[in-house]
């Protein structure tokens, strides 16, 4: 759990600066890909599949 979590937010810190850095490319998108993997098996996996199912709603209901 601590592995998990620690990679989570060291895949953030770099997704944080390669996008603000505005450095696009195969880097960058295999590191979004693993920030994915990594949060979705923590704890924050249930509310951010609950914020999509929201908005997915909302969008049907406009």
């Amino acid at each position: 759990m601590a592995i998990t979590v620690s990679l989570v937010a060291l895949f953030g810190l770099v997704l944080f600066f390669l996008l603000r850095s505005k450095t696009l490319g195969y880097g960058s998108a295999f590191i979004a890909i693993m920030f994915g993997f990594y949060l979705a098996s923590t704890g924050a996996s249930e509310p951010i599949n609950d914020l999509s199912t929201a908005v997915v709603a909302a969008i049907g209901n406009l």
